[in-house]
C-alpha cells in the first residue's frame, strides 16, 4: 500500500520570513495538494538564543496572507503535536542516548578554550577546513579517548558535555535527490556534529531527523543551503535504524540577486526599493522597519504567481496561474538546479496583470474607500468607470487614485512643454467646432463621442492627431492615459464643454509664440 504523502515546512523563528522561505513553503504545499497529501507547519526553535520575539506570529500571518494553508501543525494541532521543538525537548534525549548505546555517538567534554586551541592548531597546519571529525576526535577529551571510569566520573559529577555524532572515517555516503540526482560525499568531509547541546536542547540535526521520522514525513523539500547537511542526515537515519522509512529529499535552488551574483538579501531589497519579505517587519530590538509585499500594494495571488516561477518551469509559455492550476501542474521534476534571479520588474508586471483581471466593481470598493479618506465625493457608477479606464495602465491599486485626479479636478495649468508639443494655431477653432458637434449627442457614451469625433475630422479633413492631442490636453492637462472618449463619457458633456472652453481661453498661443 502506497504511503500518504506528508511534507512539512519547518522555519526557525529567528526573524521575518524571507521570500525564499515562502517559496519553500509554497513548493511543499503544492506538492502535498498535488498528491492528496498532508502539509505540516513545524517551528524549529532549538536555537533559543537566536529566537526573535514576534517571529512565530509573523510566520503564520505571512503564510496565511499568501494563501498557503496547513493541514496540521503549529497553532492548528494534530496527531503528532506538539509542533514546536522547544516543547518537544524531552523526546530527543532518548534518541541521542540510543546513538550513544549503539556506538554511533559519543560524549564530548571539551571546553571552549580546548576547542579554540584545536582549531588554531589545524589552521597552523594549513588544514583547509578545521573541524571536529574522525581524526581530530582522537586528540580531544571525549568518550572515545577517555577511560570508561573517567567518563562515568565526569557524568556523575555533572561536568558539562555535548553529544556528538560518530561519523565513520572512510565511507562514501550516498543520497538520491529528486532535483539533483545522486549525490556522493566522502565521510572525511563530514564533521562530528553536535546532536545534543550542554543545556539539553537538541541541535537542528537531531531534532529535525527525529521529528521527521515521528511525524511520518515522506518528502523533505528544503533550500539548497541544507544540501551539505544531507549526508549527515542520511547517516542519522541509518544509525537510528530508520533507513527503510527515510524520506525522499529535494533541495531547491537559491533565489539570487538580479545580477545573479549571490543570494538575495534584505540589503539587496533595500537597494532596489523592493521588499524581500511578504509582510512588513519591525525589528523588536532596533525598531527598524523592513518593507513587505502586502504593505507595498501587491496582491497575494500576484506575489505567489511570481514566486512559483523562480525555480520551477511549467514546460510551456503560460505565466498566469490560479492556485488550483498550480496544484494541478506542479512537479518537483520541473524544478531547476540553478539559482533563480529575482526580477523586481517582473513581480510588478504580475501585479499589473492581476489588477487588470479583477472586475471593475471589486476595484471600485477599494477606490471609493480611498476617495472617502481623501474627502472626494464620487458615486459608485463613476468609480467603476474610472477603475475600468485606468486599470490597464496601473501596477497597484494606489495608482488608480494617483493617476486619476483629473476625473475630479480640472487642470489648473497646462505645462508649457506640452503646449509646445501639441497646440497649434487651428487648435482653438477645431475644439470649439467639435464641442458644437458634441452638443448634438444625447447619451455621450464612448462609442457616441468616438463616432462623432471620427465623422467630424473626416468632414473637416483634419488629421486625427491635430485634434485628439489638444482635446486630451484640454480635458486632463497631460498627454497620457486611457482613451479620450472614455474620459469624455466619465466627465460628462457639461464638464467636457467647461474644460474645452477653459483650455481655449487659458492657452495664449501668441504668448507661447513670443516665448520661443
Amino acid at each position: 500500500m502506497k504511503k500518504q504523502v506528508r511534507v512539512r515546512f519547518a522555519p526557525s523563528p529567528t526573524g521575518p520570513l524571507h521570500i525564499g522561505g515562502v517559496r519553500t513553503a509554497l513548493y511543499n504545499y503544492l506538492f502535498a495538494k498535488k498528491n492528496n497529501g498532508k502539509f505540516i507547519l513545524r517551528i524549529e526553535d532549538t536555537d533559543q538564543e537566536r529566537t526573535v520575539a514576534g517571529a512565530e506570529e509573523y510566520i503564520t500571518n505571512a503564510l496565511k496572507w499568501c494563501g498557503i494553508e496547513f493541514d496540521e501543525g503549529y497553532k492548528i494541532g494534530g496527531e503528532y503535536a506538539p509542533y514546536k521543538q522547544s516543547e518537544r525537548k524531552s523526546i530527543y534525549r532518548q534518541y541521542a542516548m540510543q546513538l550513544i548505546d549503539s556506538g554511533n555517538a559519543y560524549y564530548a567534554f571539551d571546553s571552549a578554550e580546548e576547542l579554540d586551541e584545536m582549531r588554531k592548531k589545524l589552521i597552523a597546519a594549513k588544514v583547509p577546513t578545521p573541524q571536529y571529525n574522525s581524526v581530530t576526535r582522537m586528540t580531544m577529551r571525549n568518550s572515545c579517548t577517555l577511560p570508561a571510569e573517567e567518563v562515568k566520573r565526569l557524568l556523575d559529577e555533572g561536568h558539562p558535555y555535548v553529544i556528538r555524532l560518530k561519523v565513520p572515517r572512510k565511507e562514501d555516503v550516498r543520497l538520491k535527490d529528486i532535483i539533483r540526482g545522486w549525490i556522493v560525499v566522502h565521510s572525511s568531509q563530514i564533521d562530528d556534529k553536535v546532536l545534543l547541546k550542554s543545556d539539553g536542547m537538541p541541535t537542528y540535526h537531531l531534532a529535525n531527523i527525529v521529528d521527521d521520522h515521528l511525524m511520518k514525513i515522506t518528502h523533505v523539500i528544503r533550500g539548497e543551503e541544507w544540501l551539505p547537511s544531507a549526508p549527515l542526515h542520511v547517516l542519522l537515519y541509518r544509525f537510528l535504524g530508520w533507513e527503510d522509512t527515510m524520506p525522499e529529499f529535494a533541495h531547491l535552488p537559491l533565489l539570487l540577486r538580479p545580477d545573479g551574483n549571490g543570494k538575495l538579501s534584505k540589503r539587496d531589497g533595500d537597494q532596489m526599493g523592493m521588499p524581500v519579505f511578504p509582510l512588513e517587519w519591525k525589528n523588536p530590538e532596533t525598531n527598524e522597519m523592513a518593507m513587505g509585499y502586502r504593505e507595498s500594494g501587491y496582491f497575494p495571488e500576484a506575489f505567489i504567481n511570481f514566486l512559483v516561477l523562480l525555480g520551477w518551469n511549467p514546460g510551456h509559455e503560460k505565466e498566469i496561474f490560479t492556485m488550483q492550476e498550480l496544484i494541478q501542474e506542479f512537479s518537483l521534476e520541473r524544478v531547476g538546479k540553478s539559482g533563480a534571479r529575482f526580477d523586481p520588474n517582473k513581480v510588478k508586471w504580475f501585479n499589473q496583470q492581476y489588477l487588470k483581471s479583477y472586475p471593475d466593481s471589486m476595484l471600485a470598493d477599494y477606490f471609493l474607500l480611498t476617495l472617502k479618506e481623501k474627502k472626494i465625493e464620487c458615486i459608485r457608477e463613476k468609480a467603476e468607470k474610472i477603475c475600468g479606464a485606468m486599470k490597464e495602465r496601473a501596477f497597484f491599486l494606489s495608482d488608480l487614485l494617483v493617476d486619476s485626479g483629473y476625473f475630479f479636478f480640472p487642470p489648473k495649468e497646462y505645462p508649457t512643454e506640452l503646449i509646445k508639443k501639441v497646440w497649434h494655431t487651428e487648435a482653438n477653432g477645431y475644439l470649439e467646432k467639435l464641442m458644437t458637434t458634441f452638443e448634438k449627442i444625447n447619451t455621450f457614451t464612448v462609442s457616441d463621442t468616438e463616432n462623432m469625433f471620427n465623422e467630424f475630422i473626416k468632414i473637416n479633413n483634419i488629421p486625427k492627431g491635430k485634434l485628439l492631442s489638444p482635446l486630451r490636453l484640454s480635458l486632463t492637462g497631460i498627454l497620457t492615459g486611457p482613451s479620450v472618449f472614455e474620459i469624455c463619457e466619465i466627465l460628462g458633456k457639461e464638464e467636457v464643454r467647461r474644460r474645452i472652453k477653459n483650455a481655449c481661453n487659458s492657452i495664449n498661443l501668441s504668448t507661447h509664440k513670443s516665448s520661443q
